[in-house]
């Protein structure tokens, strides 16, 4: 990997603890991580192991015990709640294990959501909302409401939706994890093309070995600390 300065997102000693009685339950226990722009990073290990929790930091959905998140250069920390979320829905994108889909709007619909929330003129942004729907294969999907889309279709959808607003950083929790196998190739195929064609930055939960070898860097988590990171091919 390339010797560079030019980071993306960075975290700092980041450590979570949980109160649980008397007892302290601490979830991580000081991650060092720096990603850079263009690069896919996979986070493996076993369920329980603090992988969803430091995504959440990751993307300012939730706060670290101890530690400091930089996210292209800025210390998210020192935000307010409002000038937080600001941050968030202008610079990341979502994709989760189920789809999160507001059932009442189509495709095209949905994808406009996030651009509504940022306060653009939404309604002269459905040509962007076209574009990335036609991008990710459903071009003969755009006014399907969810209930009228397979588990994949939706799934694709909501990648569409986390590109809407031109993200620097998109962060994704076992996007597979509801879909079959061929679904789970072809959005992880999806997720490769964005990623090439783009240079979108991933950081993404999952269980999948075929698709971490296939991204740039993986890191294994173990007892709250990066147990081994690896470089699959460099950026």
């Amino acid at each position: 990997m390339t010797n560079t300065k030019n980071y993306i997102l960075e975290t700092h000693h980041i450590e979570k603890h949980y109160q649980s009685g008397p007892e302290t339950l601490k979830v991580l226990r000081g991650i060092d991580l720096k990603i850079q722009p263009g690069e896919i990073l996979v986070i493996m290990g076993p369920s329980g192991v603090g992988k969803s929790t430091l995504l959440h930091i990751m993307g300012t959905l939730d706060k670290p015990t101890f530690g400091e998140i930089i996210i292209d250069n800025q210390k998210v920390s020192n935000l307010s709640e409002l000038a937080l979320s600001q941050f968030r829905n202008r610079n990341i994108g979502f994709v989760f294990q189920f789809h999160y889909l507001l059932p009442e709007f189509n495709a095209r619909e949905n994808l406009l959501i996030p651009r509504m929330i940022k306060g653009d003129d939404w309604k002269n942004d459905t040509s962007r909302a076209d574009e990335l729907l036609i991008e990710v294969g459903l071009e003969k999907r755009l006014h399907h409401r969810p209930s009228q889309l397979s588990g994949g279709e939706l799934q694709r959808v909501a990648v569409a939706r986390a590109l809407m607003n031109r993200p620097k950083l998109i962060l994704a929790d076992e996007p597979t994890g509801n879909l079959d196998t061929q679904n789970s190739h072809a959005l992880f195929d999806l997720i490769l093309k964005l990623n090439e064609k783009y240079q979108q930055t991933f950081v993404i939960v999952t269980h999948n070995e075929m698709f971490a070898n296939q991204c740039h860097r993986v890191i294994h988590l173990l007892d709250g600390t990066i147990e081994t990171e690896k470089i699959i091919r460099p950026l």
